[in-house]
């Protein structure tokens, strides 16, 4: 598994802020999954005010808007795209029940991301 670790804040639709916490490259089977791990403070369950079907449409926005471009401009392949969001910092892997973390995949494609039923 490979990481990075930018930090960009994004715009999104539902107007949440969320932040890139890392980029994560691992194989998963024989496909290659990129993970977009977002901080997005406003969906804690404890004085968050945005909810997984607010934030439903961010997901695709990140995929397209977002993830497509980061893909191609370092140059990088991706069967799977997941974009997930997390209330704080969690280490990937790591089970934090505290935590509120909402999760989509994608696969992309010549016209965008399509969304992906795992």
């Amino acid at each position: 598994m490979l990481a990075a670790s930018p930090i960009f804040a994004q715009e999104v639709p539902s107007g949440q802020q969320v932040t890139l916490s890392e980029v994560l490259v691992d194989e998963v089977g024989a496909e290659r999954w990129l993970r977009f791990r977002f901080l997005a403070p406003d969906i804690a369950r404890d004085g968050g005010t945005v909810s997984y079907a607010e934030a439903e449409q961010d997901f695709q926005s990140l995929c397209d808007d977002f993830a497509l471009s980061y893909i191609a401009s370092f140059e990088l392949s991706a069967d799977v795209v997941v974009i997930s969001f997390m209330d704080r910092p969690v280490p990937f892997g790591t089970p934090d029940p505290d935590a509120t973390q909402f999760f989509e995949a994608f696969r992309p494609g010549p016209d965008g991301c399509e969304w992906e039923e795992l």
